[in-house]
């Protein structure tokens, strides 16, 4: 059979355009692989549209800003010229000629061109959206083999380009957050009552440098779970993010309300600074996790060292329950007296046990870790009862979700710190399902796009 696709355009004022053959096709009907349209076939059609579309759109514009919008004179050309668009059903070539200013009008310029009003960027918003997405997920060189192979973009989709887009994406974000106002968290008596309680946990994770191969250096994710709305992820490089304080309060901007944090660590020194600095009114908690990991540890070295010293290493695993219990109920003070005296008896154990050296420092780890977290212990048996988070394995989850996968851990891929942040901003926006907001904020007519339902357009 023989297929003809035609588009027919019409104006405001239904006078027709253009109506155009886009594509001729012959089809059998014989074989499972010749029904419907091919992939190429498929993107051909779109091409096809796509190129007249924006070619109609373009003359539309055109015609109506050939005259003077002050006095309605007609403006003199001075000469042809032509810009390229790229969407992603294909690059666009597009007549785009300068005319002269009209004299009622004095301005810096003594020539302009038109279309430079509306094609304020080369690159359709659409197009951006999809390589900033995909490139978020998988690294640049698949995005660009997959956007080659699903659409009629021809070869205008590399690494190098996706990469660039991205970062433009991330740093135009990151500008945005500079310029929001202050405000928002609960930082004090002064303000509006809580309205939402978020739970609130940060964590660092590693990622190899690409300018010092031999280091890592440190990434922060953190997820925000609040009642009644997705979880939200961000993350940053810290010494590249300039507006740390707006960071989360972008992720909570739309929660009704002053927000009450609940901040939860893992006491790192890196991590506990930055907290300090995203929610200073945040009630900040060490997270239960990390300390049963600390104790457990140390409870493995006494145990070895029972194969040595069996009565010192029963009473100081004695010890260390106690110390275990006191913690759980968030008695700071008391657990971090009995660390110390318990590091001191440690340092002056005489013993063949061959890790001594090992169970000496991390007993004196544990001492200064309580120390350091001591405003931050809860009552964790309390949480618990009354059904409360405890711990933030949720955010180790989270760091391997944003870090591990996407970064390569395993597959030591190298990063430079700006090319890791910036693709931290895109990557969590893209995991919690708010880049095509993000996106809609710049280009609103884009939600204006999504909202036509397609089956009622076709019916008109």
């Amino acid at each position: 059979m023989r297929i003809e696709i035609q588009l027919r355009i019409v104006g405001d004022d239904d006078r027709v355009i253009s109506v155009d053959k886009v594509l001729h096709l012959e089809k059998s009907d014989d074989r499972l692989e010749a029904v419907g349209l091919s992939l190429g076939e498929g993107k051909a059609v779109m091409a096809g549209i796509q190129e007249r579309v924006v070619t109609a759109q373009a003359a539309s514009f055109l015609d109506r800003h050939r005259c003077c919008s002050g006095c309605g004179r007609a403006l003199l050309s001075k000469g042809p010229g032509w810009i390229q668009f790229r969407t992603a059903f294909g690059t666009i070539p597009l007549n785009s000629p300068r005319f002269h200013r009209c004299r009622c009008q004095p301005t810096a310029s003594r020539t302009f061109r038109p279309l430079g009003e509306l094609f304020t960027e080369r690159t359709a918003p659409e197009l951006l959206y999809l390589e900033t997405r995909w490139a978020s997920l998988i690294s640049f060189g698949l995005t660009a083999q997959l956007l080659n192979e699903v659409l009629p973009i021809g070869s205008t989709a590399n690494a190098c380009t996706i990469r660039r887009h991205l970062h433009k994406i991330a740093a135009r974000h990151d500008a945005d957050l500079g310029g929001e106002q202050q405000g928002g968290l609960d930082t004090g008596n002064d303000q509006p009552l809580p309205q939402t309680t978020v739970i609130v946990g940060i964590d660092g994770g590693y990622v190899r440098n690409w300018y010092d191969k031999k280091r890592n250096f440190e990434v922060m994710v953190g997820k925000s779970m609040a009642t009644g709305r997705n979880d939200r992820y961000f993350g940053l490089v810290a010494s590249q993010d300039e507006q740390s304080d707006h960071r989360l309060r972008a992720v909570l901007q739309d929660l009704p309300g002053t927000p009450a944090v609940t901040m939860f660590t893992d006491g790192g020194d890196s991590v506990r600074a930055l907290a300090g600095v995203m929610a200073p009114g945040a009630v900040p908690i060490l997270d239960w996790f990390h300390i049963a990991m600390r104790l457990t540890v140390l409870g493995q070295y006494t145990r070895g060292l029972a194969h040595h010293n069996p009565v010192e290493a029963a009473a100081l695993e004695s010890r260390l329950e106690r110390i275990k219990w006191r913690l759980w109920h968030g008695d700071a003070d008391e657990a971090l007296t009995r660390v110390r005296e318990m590091a001191e008896d440690v340092v002056a154990l005489d013993s063949a046990y061959p890790k001594l050296k090992r169970l000496v420092k991390v007993t004196a780890d544990l001492a200064t870790y309580i120390a350091n977290n001591a405003a931050a212990l809860s009552n964790y048996s309390e949480r618990w009862f009354k059904g409360e988070r405890i711990s933030t394995a949720f955010v180790e989850s989270t760091v391997n979700l944003v870090v591990s996968r996407r970064f390569a851990k395993k597959q030591q891929m190298q990063w430079s710190k700006q090319g890791a942040h910036r693709l931290l901003q895109t990557r969590t926006k893209a995991l919690d399902g708010t880049l095509r907001d993000l996106f809609t904020t710049w280009y609103p007519a884009m939600a204006a796009n999504d909202n036509q339902d397609p089956a009622l357009a076709m019916a008109g």
